[in-house]
């Protein structure tokens, strides 16, 4: 490689503390990953609880960062050019900035490059996290100008949190996220006693690897179950299917990037299930190459920039139905908010 790929660490504040089923944070990680002469830009942001180590991401960038050979000038090359060693969201920030580096250097978009359709105008949801039924209800109202919230559940008292976001938001689609906190038995249980609060779907209701009880909490509800943990490679993708779930949330940085990514969507879509395009809580470079994608999708989920106070980079904008728009650039379209 020509140059010096260079990355680094940024620590981003979140607006209120993110409580889920697995813990609560008040900061997240993520690395800012640049091509020599920042010629492409790419992210990587993974939660803790996926169990995914710096040194680990860092070792898979100092490789590639020795190796003695171009870079790829051809999208379809640079599958074989990153390789498949090395953790997901590591994987993904080369293959953003991979994708970046080709459609700058093409001025074409980053979904023009990929031979996408051109993104609609979509509406992303808006995150509750867990908190007392009285704090998200006060969050739900404060968000009024998204039609569509998301409300994280998988503790004591779900019943009592949404019926309280539903009281302070009548007029709200409400999508419900157990982050895997709750068996099949609870999951069925709860959702037959939720679904007069009227949701849109049901994501991950139980742990990652029960794809089965996945399927099995599907059978006894209407509701779309979409998985999220619980779908990370395309051969995860066919497995749900199999046994019956109707959507997945596609995250770029469990996929590995834009490459298995789009594999994962279109393979879901010949299989007649929905997609939800999602994010981790990450800057504007990482949700902003998602957004790209939004002509493939039946859902959005991509508040990630919405949750942080200090997002370093100007990228998808956000109007005043929370509908996403992608910056007039080409490339991901991302800049640093210092270079404006």
């Amino acid at each position: 490689m020509t140059g010096t790929l260079t990355w680094q660490a940024l620590t981003l504040h979140l607006r209120v503390p993110f409580r889920l089923s697995y813990g609560v944070s008040e900061t997240r990680r993520s690395f800012w990953l640049r091509l020599p002469n920042d010629e492409g830009w790419g992210e990587a942001a993974i939660p803790p609880y996926y169990g995914v180590s710096d040194d680990d991401m860092i070792s898979t960038w100092a490789e590639a960062a020795a190796r003695d050979v171009p870079l790829p000038d051809n999208p379809g090359e640079i599958s074989a050019w990153i390789g498949a060693c090395g953790p997901a969201p590591a994987l993904c920030a080369l293959d953003l900035a991979l994708h970046d580096r080709i459609a700058r250097q093409r001025r074409q978009p980053l979904w023009q490059l990929l031979g996408l359709p051109p993104p609609p105008v979509l509406a992303t949801c808006f995150t509750i996290a867990i908190a007392e039924p009285e704090e998200m209800a006060q969050q739900a109202a404060a968000a009024a100008q998204y039609g569509t919230l998301k409300i994280k559940l998988g503790s004591d008292d779900d019943i009592a949190r949404l019926a309280a976001v539903r009281a302070a938001r009548p007029d709200a689609r409400l999508r419900v996220d157990a982050n895997a906190g709750w068996t099949p038995e609870e999951a069925i249980t709860l959702i037959e006693r939720i679904e007069r609060f009227d949701l849109e779907l049901i994501e991950q209701p139980v742990r990652r690897d029960d794809v089965t009880g996945m399927g099995y909490v599907q059978a006894h509800t209407s509701t779309p179950i979409v998985a999220d943990e619980s779908c990370q490679s395309l051969a995860d993708v066919e497995a749900l299917a199999a046994a019956g779930v109707q959507g997945i949330n596609l995250k770029l940085m469990k996929a590995g990037g834009l490459g298995p990514g789009l594999r994962m969507a279109r393979r879901a879509k010949e299989l007649g299930m929905r997609v939800m395009l999602g994010c981790m809580i990450e800057t504007s470079i990482g949700v902003t190459a998602m957004a790209h994608l939004a002509g493939l999708a039946d859902w959005l989920d991509l508040d990630g920039p919405l949750l942080i106070a200090d997002d370093p980079f100007d990228g998808l904008q956000y109007d005043e139905h929370g509908g996403v728009h992608l910056p007039d650039r080409w490339g991901i379209g991302v800049i640093a908010r210092h270079d404006r």
